[in-house]
């Protein structure tokens, strides 16, 4: 290395991150304009749902799913699933990912109803995302799917979302496996904070 020495080598701690994330719109920074469409989704969701696919037994799971924001133009999107049986009980840690979810903006500087969206897994998928929204129902299909070498075979995605009822109900089907598309996931999530 030549030239002076940089100054963030010495620098001191700078502390806690300086910059809020949001899941209510009452507090921290404002709304970015380009979310306006997505701001139904904002907040924490809880609730239960079942899983199945045609390699594996069915399951039921409770989950929660935050969807918050910087100011930004973009949504963070965070979900953590655990295992229960009927009744509810906890059995295990279950699917976790998190990403973002992004309107694509025109030229003229506003929000389309097309979204991106991004969701990574600690089991070495990351799935890209493109599709619609049309008012509080949000519909995406898989553009790409990347896996690690160790991943299982996923291949394509799908993914419903809505508002009903003030909760938001999902649907999320997949192709993996050498299984063609079907159903993988449903849950029905309470909005308990946002």
């Amino acid at each position: 290395m030549t030239g002076p020495r940089p100054s963030y080598l010495d620098a001191p701690d700078p502390g806690d991150y300086p910059f809020e994330d949001s899941h209510d719109l009452r507090v921290g920074p404002p709304l970015h304009k380009s979310l306006n469409k997505l701001l139904p989704f904002i907040g924490v969701w809880r609730g239960r749902g079942r899983g199945e696919y045609p390699t594996i037994e069915p399951f039921e799971f409770a989950q929660e799913i935050r969807i918050s924001h910087d100011g930004r133009g973009f949504l963070s999107y965070e979900s953590r699933a655990w295992l229960v049986t009927p009744e509810g009980e906890p059995i295990r840690p279950g699917g976790r990912e998190v990403g973002w979810w992004r309107p694509v903006v025109g030229p003229d500087g506003v929000a389309t109803e097309e979204i991106e969206a991004i969701y990574c897994t600690p089991t070495g998928i990351v799935e890209v995302y493109i599709g619609r929204i049309e008012g509080v129902k949000l519909e995406l299909s898989t553009d790409a799917v990347l896996r690690t070498a160790t991943a299982k075979e996923v291949t394509a995605g799908q993914r419903l979302y809505g508002i009903v009822d003030r909760d938001l109900l999902y649907a999320q089907d997949m192709a993996a496996v050498g299984v063609p598309m079907t159903n993988h996931l449903a849950a029905r999530l309470a909005r308990i904070a946002g």
